[in-house]
């Protein structure tokens, strides 16, 4: 079995992303596998989807510890996510290896890259809003205390994430967690991204337990994944609390859509204009979250000397979110 250096370089890079900002692996793996390093998108998708049961549980561990994680929704999610996604593993099975077939899985993973991004930036303006709700701590490690989990409605978005993770690797991380954003919109970002990345678990070992029986799994590229991405994720997500996330998150987003873009169809002039288009965008998101940032911080000075008013401060000991004194 071969390793490929360049590809465990690679894969650092995006384990370290992964790490950094919480994207979906999938949704920038499977793409540098297939337009940097030539692998076949049924190859690219299976060895990625192996490769993910080792990367997976080192930032779930990290938001278990932290109890931002809704356990009876990863249990409902789980129930629609785990056969679902051997069942997208079959399909992409029979859909085979002709010229034809890659085709169209390319065209599957491109609408899932765009509904990615699109999710991503929705998720972004929604983080915008949600900084204004007071934490909803009662809604933690696995306790409802008033939230209303919706059993049907969380077992048919793990079905939808099932397949889509199964037959493109993507969905897992910034499908499902779009989904869950509109089904639940009083959690906050992190139970989000906790409660999700715990219920990825079970779904990525089924995806690759489908990948194994019906895929064309290269082990060499997945031991290559695996070498330089799980290391890559821990030391990511201990730099996680000082990353520039509002400048690597638009620059990721922006890779996602253009891949998806690319995946799809879109011819090279496009491809030109669609990338002039989201760097003005990415530039414009910087600058907008950075002026955000110097109200929010003029705003913690005002009130910084009334923390005994209900003013939240986090671990850093800067003022994180005001709350109304309780009476």
């Amino acid at each position: 079995m071969h390793i490929d250096g360049f590809i465990v370089l690679g894969s650092a890079l995006v384990g370290l992303l992964v790490g950094m900002t919480g994207a979906g692996g999938g949704a920038l793996m499977t793409p540098m596998l297939i337009f940097v390093f030539g692998v076949t998108p049924t190859a690219a998708i299976s060895s990625d989807l192996v490769a993910a049961i080792f990367m997976r549980p080192v930032g779930a561990a990290v938001h278990l510890k932290r109890g931002t994680v809704n356990l009876r929704m990863v249990w409902w999610l789980a129930l629609g996510a785990v056969p679902s996604a051997i069942l997208g593993a079959y399909l992409l099975h029979l859909m085979g290896n002709t010229n034809a077939a890659q085709t169209s899985i390319e065209v599957v993973l491109g609408a899932a890259l765009l509904v990615g991004g699109a999710g991503m930036v929705v998720r972004a303006l929604w983080r915008r809003q949600d900084r204004s709700r007071p934490v909803r701590t009662d809604l933690m490690n696995g306790s409802d205390g008033g939230l209303v989990v919706h059993p049907l409605a969380t077992v048919l978005v793990g079905v939808v994430g099932g397949v889509m993770v199964g037959m493109t690797s993507v969905g897992s991380g910034s499908l499902m967690i779009v989904l869950l954003l509109f089904l639940y919109p009083t959690l906050t970002s992190s139970q989000l991204v906790g409660t999700d990345l715990v219920q990825a678990i079970p779904l990525t070992m089924a995806a690759a337990l489908g990948q194994l029986l019906f895929g064309h799994v290269v082990f060499a590229v997945t031991a290559s994944i695996v070498i330089g991405s799980v290391p890559a994720v821990f030391v990511g997500s201990l730099l996680s609390s000082r990353a520039p996330d509002r400048i690597i998150r638009p620059v990721i987003t922006g890779v996602i859509v253009l891949s998806g873009l690319k995946y799809v169809g879109l011819n090279t002039t496009g491809l030109g204009v669609a990338a002039a288009i989201i760097a003005v965008g990415c530039v414009v998101w910087v600058l907008y979250g950075s002026r955000d940032r110097k109200v929010e911080t003029g705003a913690g000075a005002g009130v910084g000397a009334g923390a005994g008013d209900g003013a939240e401060v986090d671990a850093s000991g800067s003022m994180a979110r005001a709350r109304p004194a309780e009476s």
